[in-house]
């Protein structure tokens, strides 16, 4: 059974920075996929950013050139450092990974950016 577990989200003003972790447990073996996902007040969870087991990223639009997704294996710890923070960036973020072909979810960590 593999936990996730979110943190670093929090209050940041708009321009500044967060850097949230995701926390997994049991083992890197079989995944496949990790992901950032967010979803704001009102709208449905969009994928935000994604790293695949060979490190491939890719970004949503909306937050290329601001925010960077990284792993690190050794530690069981995926990371999604958010610069340049806007209001639209509001939301729950969660992380997401895929081992073996079926998706785990963490619970959540609330990111609120205001002007």
């Amino acid at each position: 059974q593999v936990q996730l577990v979110e943190s670093g989200g929090g209050l940041a003003q708009a321009g500044n920075s967060l850097r949230l972790s995701c926390a997994h447990s049991g083992s890197i073996f079989g995944i496949s996929e990790m992901d950032w996902y967010r979803q704001a007040p009102g709208n449905q969870r969009e994928l935000v950013a994604s790293i695949s087991a060979g490190g491939t990223t890719s970004y949503d639009n909306s937050v290329k050139g601001r925010f960077t997704i990284s792993r690190d294996n050794a530690k069981k710890m995926m990371y999604l450092q958010m610069n340049s923070l806007n209001i639209e960036d509001t939301g729950v973020y969660y992380c997401k990974v895929v081992v073996f072909g079926r998706a785990y979810w963490g619970q959540g960590t609330q990111v609120t950016v205001s002007s």
